[in-house]
């Protein structure tokens, strides 16, 4: 009879689950798997912080194939720099969990609100969009207000008059650096990253 395998994860809130699965020798490939395959599932990002983290498991179990599971060497790889992290479909949601349990997730959203951005065609909804943009994070006491300088603020304000693909490529420019230097060593130091990277070692570990 094999023994049952205890797996300690930090939820993405801060709050810390053990999961016990009795007499299943694949415990950890299997909670591995789930955590990692559906990172983006809409309780996963939740500001719900009441909720209990196994529910949050329950609701992850489905839709991933062999291929699309996240490997320790593709986590190892977030550390070499922010750009290989937010290029991880399940680094950039694991990233934007830690910010979203910091509450400084504006940087981010910004960041990936610009990106969407730059790819809108129509002249019609890209003026519409960067009136939105600048009302939600460039404007003074906006709700997700960026922290950027006076200059690039007002440029910003002036260029969405009539706006093209690149008014808010300044802002966006400063956002990164301000992540690259703060939120991303914080998020290589921090309890998520840690736990996913030994469950996936453990996960490994027992396969050989």
């Amino acid at each position: 009879m094999l023994p049952a395998v205890p797996l300690k994860i930090v939820g993405l809130h801060g709050f810390t689950d053990r999961v016990v699965f009795a007499n299943y020798p694949h415990a950890r490939h299997a909670l591995v798997d789930l955590l990692a395959a559906n990172l983006t599932c809409s309780h996963f990002l939740s500001p719900n912080r009441g909720k209990n983290f196994m529910c949050r498991l329950q609701c992850m179990f489905s839709h991933t194939s062999s291929s699309e599971r996240l490997s320790l060497e593709d986590t190892q790889q977030w550390s070499q720099s922010l750009e290989r992290l937010l290029e991880s479909k399940y680094g950039l949601a694991t990233f934007r969990n830690f910010l979203k349990s910091e509450y400084s997730d504006e940087n981010i959203e910004f960041w990936l609100t610009c990106e969407d951005y730059k790819k809108i065609k129509s002249s019609f909804r890209m003026s519409s969009r960067a009136k939105k943009i600048y009302e939600q994070f460039i404007k003074a006491e906006s709700p997700k207000e960026i922290n950027i300088d006076y200059h690039t603020r007002e440029q910003i304000k002036r260029s969405v008059k009539t706006p093209t693909m690149h008014c808010f490529n300044d802002a966006q420019k400063i956002v990164y650096g301000l992540m690259e230097r703060d939120s991303y060593p914080r998020f290589l130091r921090s309890d998520v990253y840690r736990t996913l990277l030994e469950n996936l070692a453990a996960a490994d570990a027992t396969k050989g």
